[in-house]
């Protein structure tokens, strides 16, 4: 405040630099939020109308919204039932001529198999653009998320891992012209004060926030130990209770547990309980993109993607955050074990 200068200053310089040296890439730009940074991205590889991009039919909706942004038709894939994240052996079934890019979401905090994801990409001659927004810090193949995609987008709104004190979010890439043309996009399209090449947005992360996520960045991985720990007090204490299913993860990939997602047969009634014995709990998501009534347009019906509408219908976040104490989780099993007595 002191400095008198809040945008596109030296500390968003600095965090920019900090965050593309923390995901092990040469570039970070900070935007104004992580679906600003999924629709600057495709607009970086010049996706536009007549190009396919394939997403997951389990996802935020975000994801949806970044390709009908651009004027991209949306090819949903279905999940993995027991990682949650895209199936990666149902991907190359979807890629045709007009396929353009692959864009897997590490969901939940768990890393996608990019990996392979990398492979079919380079197979097909496709990009990639990671949504890392919940998965800040996990990997695979013992590679960052945020560093396989030829551009990749994250967000750092308050609740996640990372996050700042408002909105907030970010691309990074190994790609210098790709990161000169986000710089661009995110600033009216302007390489030059009041000289525009492009048409560009305003999407700028401010300089309060920057130097917020540069002073909470020191301690995401000590906070991602810590939620890790978390879910293995959870695993243990909830493993074979009920009908419970516990979070998977795939071979070869990690999780930073942004959040710890059971699933259960009766989740609406665990849920009611839960709530009266003073436990809170969220739906990560009750409502798959496709049923949602902004895509009526594309007249998907209940039963065209059974995997991600029986995981809406059955999943439950429990609570977890950095600093919850094995008696709280230890409580909230107790509780979950009561409720199926």
């Amino acid at each position: 405040i002191n400095s008198g200068w809040y945008i596109l200053g030296d500390r968003l310089k600095r965090f920019e630099s900090e965050y593309a040296s923390y995901n092990d890439v040469a570039f970070c730009i900070g935007l104004g939020n992580g679906l600003d940074a999924l629709v600057l991205g495709l607009k970086a590889l010049n996706i536009g109308p007549g190009d396919e991009v394939i997403v997951p039919s389990n996802t935020y909706i975000a994801s949806w919204l970044a390709v009908s942004y651009v004027g991209a038709t949306i090819v949903p894939v279905e999940p993995n039932i027991e990682t949650y994240n895209i199936n990666a052996q149902l991907i190359e079934a979807k890629i045709t001529m007009r396929t353009r890019v692959i864009m897997p979401v590490n969901l939940y905090g768990q890393a996608a198999e990019l990996d392979k994801i990398d492979e079919l990409a380079k197979k097909y001659n496709l990009f990639v653009i990671e949504d890392n927004a919940q998965s800040q810090g996990a990997s695979c193949q013992g590679k960052l998320t945020g560093s396989f995609g030829q551009i990749n987008a994250t967000s750092f709104y308050p609740g996640k891992n990372l996050g700042c004190l408002g909105d907030g979010g970010a691309i990074t890439t190994n790609n210098p012209a790709l990161a000169e043309k986000v710089e661009i996009l995110r600033n009216y399209g302007s390489p030059k004060k009041y000289y525009n090449t492009v048409k560009g947005h305003n999407s700028r992360l401010d300089e309060l926030q920057a130097a917020f996520l540069s002073v909470k960045l020191r301690e995401l991985n000590n906070d991602n130990a810590k939620r890790i720990v978390a879910a293995q007090w959870y695993n243990e204490a909830l493993h074979g209770v009920g009908d419970l299913i516990l979070p998977k993860i795939a071979p070869g990939c990690t999780s930073v547990y942004h959040l710890y997602v059971i699933r259960t047969a009766r989740r609406d009634e665990m849920q009611k309980f839960l709530a009266k014995n003073n436990v809170g709990s969220v739906i990560h998501y009750p409502t798959p993109p496709h049923l949602q009534e902004a895509y009526r347009d594309l007249a998907y019906k209940k039963g065209d993607f059974p995997i991600a509408e029986e995981i809406a219908d059955t999943c439950l976040s429990l609570p977890i955050w950095p600093s919850i104490e094995s008696t709280q989780v230890l409580d909230i099993a107790e509780k979950i074990k009561l409720f199926f007595k």
